[in-house]
């Protein structure tokens, strides 16, 4: 029996632009032939499934057509189900005819997933309508590259200079002189505003504004290259007035996430919407303590505890780990109250059906033992936490006469020799211009790593604290910290950061008139 194959839209380059469907079909997938241009993160997304690349990017060497489409039927007819992931929406200018015809005819079933097409969505991320009630009725989208077999002709691009009022071309930048040419030789003035996205949707995007007749070598000059969108027509004239995606004050940033890697996906995320390209790099693993005895046992005798407190979502995550292999889930906890140390701990709870009593006012241990205490706290207590950890909660804790009784839930281990190898590399490299901290134990780790290159690698990075506690221990190894976060979240630190770039701006001085 014939499995199934998928032409999936992967989306313009934003991961974020990725539709639900296509979501759901890359979870199920067995196998994936992707496209060069596919964001990376889609990957992720495939968590079963046989990855392979096939090129696909202009200019570049490319799996054979031929040979793509015999591997899709080959899959298929051994019953997989197959995805063929391409960049933008699969009809346009996707090829997606001809594996569809091949599909059809060998009799094997396939379903199209369309995607975000990618000149619709450079020209919202550049603040460039295609369409305006009084500037532009009418829109053509073509591609500047020849067709298979033939001579490249300017013939079609001429018909195009006042046939529409708006004009996309994709895969043009090879020949921008060519078609700027055509274009006013068709008719369109040398003065029409015109554009040039490259990379759009992504913080690497860059866009070039000229007058037509001007714009292949104001694109030159720039080093603009593909994969990029063309775009001309009095529309492109209210890219100043409608720009948003690559005005925000983190766009373009390179960010370090030194946070362990089941933790960076939610903090990349977030940077990534702020128009920030995130560097996820892990500085430490989490894995069970040397003698989990004690965690193990408290965990299943919860009921002896008045007070359970959680100082992090990884405290979350191993207590039901350690529950589910137990055979048991949330009402193990019974009557016992439950305390998280701030939002994203409680959020973690709540996720796996609790709800926290008691959330810290400041997000740290004293918050939380402030917060409890306040609460009228009493009876024992359990802190299932990191083997090696602040002493600021159970020690005030204690000092108010509670018995608190903290176990190892997890330990963290540093990098070993080759990846703090990868992360001195990295940093030497100047891939990245800040680096957030999101918790004392990434200073140490990262230090630690780095050794004695430490502060020679991070003093050119912008370096964003997640809190004061953060703050301290990074001062105390001897960095500079240029933004702590008020609010002691992922998202907080990354307003902090914000801030303190938009104050930054301020203070420059005027470039000359």
């Amino acid at each position: 029996m014939f499995g199934k194959v998928w032409l999936v839209g992967g989306g313009p380059g934003d991961p974020g632009l990725i539709t639900a469907r296509a979501r759901e079909v890359l979870g199920a997938a067995d196998v994936v032939l992707y496209d060069s241009l596919v964001a990376p993160e889609l990957l992720e997304l495939c968590p079963r499934a046989e990855l392979r690349s096939v090129g696909k990017r202009f200019g570049s060497e490319s799996t054979p057509q031929a040979e793509i489409r015999d591997a899709l039927l080959e899959h298929a007819r051994k019953g997989r189900r197959v995805v063929r992931l391409k960049g933008g929406d699969p009809t346009l200018f996707g090829r997606a005819c001809e594996e569809v015809s091949a599909l059809a005819g060998a009799g094997i079933p396939f379903e199209i997933v369309p995607g975000v097409p990618s000149p619709l969505a450079a020209a919202a991320y550049a603040g460039i309508p295609l369409t305006h009630l009084e500037l532009s009725s009418s829109l053509a989208i073509v591609t500047g590259k020849e067709r298979s077999g033939t001579e490249w002709s300017s013939e079609r691009i001429r018909k195009l200079g006042s046939a529409v009022d708006t004009v996309c071309i994709l895969m043009g930048t090879h020949r921008l002189e060519e078609i700027a040419a055509a274009l006013v030789e068709g008719g369109r003035a040398p003065g029409t505003p015109a554009a040039i996205v490259e990379w759009a949707t992504t913080p690497r995007q860059r866009v070039v504004v000229a007058p037509l007749h001007e714009l292949p070598a104001r694109a030159r000059a720039a080093g603009i290259g593909s994969p990029a969108v063309v775009f001309v027509g009095e529309v492109v004239g209210l890219r100043e007035r409608h720009r948003w995606f690559d005005s925000r004050p983190l766009f373009g940033r390179r960010v370090l996430v030194p946070r362990p890697e089941h933790q960076a996906a939610e903090t990349a995320r977030a940077v990534r919407a702020r128009g920030a390209a995130p560097v996820v790099f892990p500085v430490i693993e989490l894995h069970d303590p040397p003698d989990p005895g004690p965690f193990r046992e408290a965990m299943a005798a919860l009921d002896r505890y008045a007070w359970v407190l959680f100082t992090s979502a990884n405290g979350v995550d191993r207590s039901f780990a350690e529950l589910d292999r137990l055979g048991r889930d949330a009402r193990a906890f019974g009557r016992a109250r439950i305390g998280a140390i701030g939002p994203r701990t409680a959020a973690a709870l709540t996720a796996r059906g609790l709800r926290a009593d008691v959330v810290a006012d400041e997000f740290v241990g004293e918050g939380l033992a402030r917060s409890l205490l306040a609460a009228d706290a009493a009876g024992p207590v359990l802190l299932p936490r990191a083997r090696v950890a602040r002493e600021a909660l159970p020690d005030t804790l204690r000092g108010a006469g509670l018995q608190v009784d903290v176990v190892a839930a997890y330990e963290t281990r540093p990098l070993g020799a080759e990846r703090a190898a990868a992360l001195a590399e990295l940093l030497a490299g100047g891939r990245v211009d800040t680096c957030l901290f999101t918790s004392t134990s990434t200073v140490t780790a990262t230090m630690d790593a780095l050794g004695d290159r430490a502060l020679g690698l991070l003093h050119p990075l912008q370096i964003a604290c997640i809190g004061p506690v953060t703050e301290r221990a990074a001062a105390e190894r001897g960095l500079r910290v240029d933004v702590t976060a008020r609010s002691y979240t992922a998202e907080g630190l990354l307003d902090a950061l914000e801030e303190r770039t938009r104050a930054d701006a301020a203070a420059r001085p005027a470039p000359p008139a």
